[in-house]
């Protein structure tokens, strides 16, 4: 069983976002534009491989900043709602696909980089990076006010008791810790690249309660549950939202891990 530490052993769970991708496209967050703006700027020239692209999320914002995109992703029905949006995307697994002799100037990952296996992903980052090139893997952090955190909270213990993770029961970027350790980690093992640097941005969204109990259907841990739990737990997130009035603003904090390919290995 794949643990905490390891979810890019959770194939399934890695695989189930394309369900519902014009749900996921529409509901899921998108990126600063100073994150987007500051990995252009950084890398060496416009070519950029997104890795688990999805749907094309972060794609889009890197062609909208002058970058020419190619996606890869497990899913061919994300890739086929991403090529639907004017997006070139071949479909595979990161760490096996074959990239048949192109190079990038930079591989960024939005919110996907966990998914890939942190040694052999960034094996392959590094052998289709040109020299000087950067990886970018970044995440959208939820911080919420503590009087949202514990009303989610409760919901999701009153609907999931058994669930072996509450992810509002503490700080998210506590959580990340783990992740974005792991992900440096894999950079450095290579050997190939200078040392890994954090980037943050932080922002913040208001949603009404329909838009976020639509965006609650699209997580990676709603796929493992029960319809009826699934169902349960959006009910009380949608009482606990009417109890706010209806909306509420979630802070972000866009979180990025990148490196330079070293020049001349």
């Amino acid at each position: 069983m794949p643990t905490r530490n390891e979810p890019h052993k959770a194939r399934a769970m890695a695989e189930s976002f394309g369900t519902d991708p014009e749900r996921y496209d529409r509901t899921r967050p998108r990126y600063p534009e100073a994150l987007v703006a500051r990995i252009a700027a950084a890398a060496p020239g416009p070519d950029v491989l997104d890795v688990g692209c999805g749907t094309g999320i972060a794609s889009r914002q890197f062609r909208a900043a002058g970058c020419t995109v190619l996606g890869v992703d497990v899913d061919p029905r994300m890739a086929e709602y991403a090529r639907g949006h004017g997006l070139d995307v071949e479909v595979g697994r990161f760490e096996t696909w074959d990239a048949a002799g192109r190079s990038f100037d930079a591989v960024v990952a939005g919110q996907t980089w966990h998914w890939i296996d942190p040694e052999a992903g960034a094996a392959k980052a590094a052998h289709v990076l040109r020299p000087g090139g950067r990886i970018a893997l970044f995440w959208n952090v939820f911080r919420p006010t503590p009087d949202v955190a514990e009303a989610f909270a409760a919901a999701h213990r009153a609907a999931l008791p058994d669930a072996p993770r509450n992810p509002w029961a503490g700080p998210a970027l506590d959580a990340y810790d783990t992740i974005l350790g792991t992900v440096s980690d894999g950079l450095r093992a290579t050997g190939l690249f200078g040392a890994p640097e954090e980037w943050r941005f932080p922002w913040e969204a208001t949603y009404t309660r329909d838009v976020w109990l639509e965006q609650l259907r699209t997580s990676g841990e709603a796929g493992t549950y029960a319809p009826e739990q699934l169902d349960d737990l959006v009910a009380r997130t949608g009482a606990a939202i009417d109890a706010m009035g209806g909306t509420f603003t979630l802070p972000y904090t866009a979180v990025v891990v990148t490196a330079e390919r070293a020049p001349g290995q």
